[in-house]
């Protein structure tokens, strides 16, 4: 496994590291078993950075992970998990926080200790008056925190202003080919770099959505140039080709993710892509988004929602519709991603425009506003018919 190295403490970590937040699941439980051998194969072939959360599939991930590194790989690995700054309302928080993270992870120590989803320098500045940065020297004096840093989401703005805003030891940013100039995008992606704050990437692949369901119009460009090259593969490559990012993070939930990242992390290195290369990105991104109705990565960071709609699955079969030049059986799919012909529906006109799920939302989606425009898109007069007809028939 190819390392790069941590300008602020010299530590050499692995260009792929492994995002914690997909694991594997048997129904609404993590496949402990599965979750395992992924985890021990990426370890023993040199993946050295674990990226998890207080709140990843409902606390379980940490839970998870600690169980399985404390088989004697601990000390093998980074551990990197965040602290939810919305549940942060007193300075008791953090330890009571901090300490159920360690108990989770079984380990008396977070080697990259994140405040997650930071969005702007007001949160910061609320977290300030409560006491945060003593804690943190304090924590960092006991070697309990290791590293201090910090997920985004936002604008660009605001992440020059938290990056100015305190001494990090280093930063995540959502970056991929589609994303280059989007929240902190490429401008802060070097304007980090320039401080010398490392840069960690998450969703290289937009959670799945470069992968699947692309316009055959951007398989199209990928073939034409490099017909045995992967679209996982073209775009893990892109990030890759940045010398400013200390690695990236891939959410795996197969064997095969896990195999195929590994590979194509072996022929990665920076400055690789060739101009024409780059140009083909460009093309793609355009094409993207022009046909992206919503941009929803389905982190599920929404869910649940207290009205019963599948946020992630409805935003799903919209884009689907676009991406994809579907005319009316983009109603089926639609009806299928969101169990329209079930006893539990979750389609977008059970939105009740409560906004509560609007602030968790990284991509700042005005979720129940978009509720609006899929119900007209997709629930025509047909649609609650047929789901009725289709409910009694499946029983």
């Amino acid at each position: 496994m190819k390392t790069r190295t941590n300008i602020k403490n010299q530590e050499s970590l692995s260009i792929l590291g492994f995002g914690a937040m997909r694991l594997p699941k048997i129904g609404k439980l993590i496949d402990e078993e599965a979750s395992e051998k992924m985890i021990i194969s990426a370890i023993e072939r040199g993946v050295n950075y674990f990226d998890t959360a207080y709140v990843y599939q409902n606390g379980k991930s940490e839970i998870v992970l600690g169980k399985i590194l404390a088989k004697g790989y601990r000390d093998r690995v980074n551990i990197a998990t965040k602290m939810p700054p919305f549940m942060i309302r007193k300075t008791a928080d953090f330890d009571k926080i901090f300490n159920i993270q360690l108990q989770r992870l079984q380990t008396d120590r977070i080697d990259y200790y994140l405040i997650h989803m930071l969005m702007d320098v007001s949160t910061w500045d609320r977290l300030k008056g409560l006491g945060i940065l003593e804690w943190i020297s304090e924590k960092k004096k006991s070697g309990q925190i290791r590293n201090l840093g910090f997920s985004f989401h936002g604008t660009q703005q605001e992440f020059l202003k938290i990056i100015d805003a305190y001494d990090w030891d280093f930063t995540q940013i959502q970056y991929n080919f589609i994303d280059e100039f989007n929240q902190a995008g490429k401008t802060g992606l070097l304007y980090a770099a320039s401080k010398g704050i490392p840069v960690i990437i998450m969703e290289p692949l937009r959670g799945g959505k470069i992968v699947f369901g692309l316009p055959k119009e951007v398989d199209k460009i990928w073939k034409e140039m490099t017909p045995e090259r992967s679209v996982v593969e073209w775009a893990l490559r892109w990030v890759w080709n940045h010398p400013q990012v200390l690695l990236l993070l891939s959410g795996m939930s197969t064997q095969e993710q896990v195999d195929d990242n590994i590979r194509i992390a072996d022929i990665a290195a920076a400055n690789t892509l060739s101009i024409q290369e780059l140009a083909l990105f460009d093309k793609a991104r355009e094409i993207i988004r022009e046909k992206t109705k919503v941009p929803c990565t389905a982190c599920g960071y929404c869910m649940p929602c207290p009205h019963g709609v599948d946020i992630p699955a409805v935003f799903a079969a919209y884009n689907d519709k676009y991406l994809n030049n579907k005319g009316f059986s983009a109603m089926f799919t639609y009806m299928q991603n969101t169990g329209a012909m079930t006893k539990h529906p979750a389609y977008a006109s059970l939105c009740q425009s409560c906004h509560a799920c609007e602030p968790h939302c990284p991509q700042s989606i005005q979720i129940s506003d978009r509720m609006k425009d899929v119900k007209d898109d997709l629930e025509g007069p047909f649609f609650k018919p047929i789901a009725y007809l289709g409910s009694k028939f499946m029983g």
